[in-house]
């Protein structure tokens, strides 16, 4: 098959966090089944860092009353649209002070560009793999504007995170070209808006979210979103398929990062990354010492809310933490002051370090992952191969990766108390050596490679 992925990040050239991973890892997956395959995303300031080769192709695009045009650039099947004026800035979709005005301009341009694109090279997709809001014009233009060009070209729709929707002004209905008949609540119109990954969801040949529970818990009410109605409506062409992770970067046993190499039959290097972990967070060098770690964006949704009000009874106890991350002040501050407070115990750094995600992974004894929801989640499978045995609440991919008391601890109520007493758990298990070995054995030993996705995701293709 010839498939097409267009997505507004894709690693290593742009990355804020899964999203990029999983259009970084599936192409090379795809091509080495045998397919043909071009991803399409924006020319950010980070990519340009690349050596990308520049290309003598052109995409004009109408935006509203005006025009665009955007110059091309190469790395094997990359390609990427340039467009100075609206992606070489300081964040992909905004800064600390909200997101950028012109977002609804900047991802129209990166949806009809790479329909353009595509007619420029003369490449015709069996299959257009589209991802997040950011891409979900494109299943509208395929059925609508575009349908002539595209005519028995599928679309397949990526949710990794329902809570952002791409929400716009309804006059920018003439900024995305479309006809105002779309404009109702059974496409596009959303409370007075246009929702663009409504309109995905409505005109995309299939939907796929990144677990099979996460696409149980969005047809609820409590997940949906406001969304769940138009899912539940979609019910029979959505499908929940588990991300990958890709062992060729995380895996302790080659991993360059770390101060020493181990595996599941080799654990000595395991104790010198933990030594090494604690130095660079500036903790007490104790290997009696269990390390909780956790990385991500500070925000409600990965449950920091839960992890500061644990954090002040878990600094009472004989563990030491590390955390990783940037965001909300509301979460940053009150760690930042305990990190103060009990220098010795918590360990506080706001970064974005992909080495010290590294260290962290194969220094901690336990990964806490408290999330509200959970799409699927990454870094409790880096966690499992690195033998940071996970702490996680049974949502979405979690729920569908972690095996209470086998792989890790599960807990099910989003209560502070509920945290606590799983870490609690981590703690009488930690003591329990033999017992912690297997457990962190087995997760070791765990097989989440992108090869079983990435055939998923092709014998969905093929059904369409």
């Amino acid at each position: 098959m010839r498939i097409g992925i267009v997505t507004p990040e894709v690693a290593p050239f742009s990355k804020t966090g899964g999203l990029a991973d999983v259009c970084g890892a599936l192409p090379v997956e795809f091509a080495r089944l045998g397919h043909e395959v071009a991803v399409i995303s924006p020319l950010y300031r980070s990519a340009r860092a690349h050596g990308l080769d520049p290309t003598p192709l052109r995409v004009r695009v109408p935006l509203g009353s005006n025009g665009v045009e955007a110059s091309v650039f190469r790395s094997g099947h990359h390609f990427f649209i340039d467009h100075p004026p609206f992606y070489d800035r300081e964040g992909f979709y905004g800064t600390a002070r909200g997101d950028y005005e012109d977002n609804a301009a900047r991802f129209t341009l990166l949806s009809k560009g790479a329909l353009e694109l595509l007619r420029a090279l003369d490449w015709r997709p069996d299959v257009l793999h589209v991802h997040d809001w950011q891409t979900a014009l494109v299943p509208v233009y395929v059925k609508t504007r575009a349908k002539d060009a595209f005519a028995g070209v599928k679309t397949v729709l990526t949710v990794h995170n329902l809570a952002y929707q791409g929400l716009f002004w309804h006059l920018d209905m003439s900024l995305f070209g479309l006809d105002w008949s779309l404009f109702t609540w059974k496409q596009l119109e959303f409370y007075g808006k246009v929702n663009l990954l409504k309109g995905g969801l409505v005109f995309a040949d299939a939907v796929t979210t990144v677990s099979p529970t996460y696409a149980r818990e969005i047809q609820t009410p409590e997940l949906g979103g406001g969304l769940d109605g138009v899912l539940r409506e979609r019910a029979s062409s959505v499908v929940g398929i588990l991300n990958g992770a890709d062992y060729s970067v995380w895996d302790p046993s080659t991993d360059r990062h770390l101060a020493a190499n181990y595996s599941p039959q080799a654990m000595q290097g395991k104790a010198r990354c933990k030594e090494a972990l604690q130095r660079r967070a500036r903790l007490p060098v104790r290997p009696d010492a269990p390390i909780f770690a956790m990385i991500g964006r500070l925000v409600q949704q990965k449950g920091f809310d839960l992890v500061v009000e644990a954090a002040e009874l878990l600094v009472q106890l004989d563990v030491q933490i590390v955390l990783l991350g940037s965001g909300d002040p509301r979460f940053l501050l009150p760690l930042q002051r305990l990190g103060r407070l009990y220098g010795d115990r918590l360990s506080m750094e706001v970064a974005f370090d992909e080495a010290y995600a590294h260290q962290i992974e194969a220094g901690a004894d336990f990964f806490i992952m408290p999330s509200r929801f959970e799409p699927c989640g990454l870094n409790q499978l880096y966690s499992l191969r690195y033998g940071a045995v996970p702490v996680v609440r049974r949502t979405g991919g979690l729920a569908d990766t972690i095996v209470d008391g086998k792989t890790g601890i599960v807990f099910d109520a989003y209560e502070t108390e509920a945290l606590v007493e799983a870490m609690q758990r981590a703690l009488a298990l930690y003591a329990d050596r033999s017992r912690y070995r297997a457990v962190q054995r087995a997760g070791m030993e765990q097989d989440f490679s992108w090869s079983v996705s990435a055939r998923k995701y092709l014998e969905l293709f093929e059904r369409l």
